[in-house]
């Protein structure tokens, strides 16, 4: 799971982008798990793969394999339900999107990032100022060859990973305060990879981990509690509303402060 520890202070939106050594970019999806069935909703909607015109997703698909070491999967079984990560493939010189096989996406429509270039696909993220100067820096970097990671996280009153825009309403705050109000809530965190699709390709498979867990779990420790107090003390107002958490930042804090005492 994510380590909050890990989180960088005073928060700021940037890239966090770190070389992997030898890292590990795929989880196996458990069949029957929650996450299984939200995916294989959208699998059975025909709404998990989007893909531009004359773009062949077959390298891609083949790149991910050998990722995992399989040779192929199970007759008839989809990549999407063979895996925990969702995916997209990269461009470095166009920086587009050209591929999507998304069945979990935190608030986003992947319908409406398809072939659109990085600074398009982040212009709605706020403080963005630093992400989008170093765009092209970035795309070109990941797919040049070798293997890297990043990750970002939020607070949310939902146990669900398919936060589409369109198929689900965002969860309202609950009411309650303090350890009841901690006790219905989860840490959601992301962990994107990047991996070369071929030799000199200069695309990439770019891979989304969403994880869940419960926030009274996942503040375990008061030096947990006292590094996401000091993260949400220092979001400025537009990440906050972009992260849909001003109706809870006070009190987030006030748990996260008698929790880190």
């Amino acid at each position: 799971m994510f380590d909050l520890l890990s989180i960088a202070l005073p928060f700021r939106m940037q890239p966090g982008l770190q070389r992997m050594a030898q890292g590990r970019h795929l989880t196996p999806l458990a069949p029957g798990s929650a996450l299984w069935h939200e995916k294989k909703q959208v699998v059975d909607a025909g709404a998990s793969r989007l893909c531009v015109p004359g773009f062949d997703p077959g390298p891609a698909i083949a790149a991910i394999l050998r990722r995992a070491g399989a040779e192929g999967l199970a007759a008839g079984e989809p990549i999407e339900l063979a895996f925990e990560q969702d995916f997209a493939v990269l461009d470095g010189a166009s920086t587009t999107l050209p591929w999507l096989c998304v069945c979990a996406p935190s608030h986003w429509a992947p319908e409406e990032k398809l072939g659109l270039p990085f600074t398009a696909v982040h212009a709605p993220v706020a403080d963005n100022q630093l992400l989008l100067g170093a765009a092209r820096h970035l795309a070109q970097t990941v797919t040049n060859g070798g293997e890297w990671e990043r990750s970002v996280w939020t607070i949310s009153p939902s146990g669900r990973h398919d936060q589409h825009p369109q198929r689900h309403p965002r969860t309202p705050w609950p009411d309650d305060e303090g350890d009841a109000f901690a006790q219905r809530l989860f840490l959601r965190a992301e962990r994107q990879t990047f991996f070369p699709i071929g030799e000199g390709s200069g695309q990439a498979v770019f891979t989304i981990h969403v994880m869940l867990q419960p926030l009274a779990e996942a503040v375990a420790t008061p030096a947990h509690a006292q590094r996401l107090h000091a993260a949400l003390a220092t979001m400025s107002d537009a990440v906050l509303a972009y992260k849909g958490l001003t109706p809870a930042r006070e009190r987030l804090l006030a748990w996260l402060q008698a929790r880190g005492a």
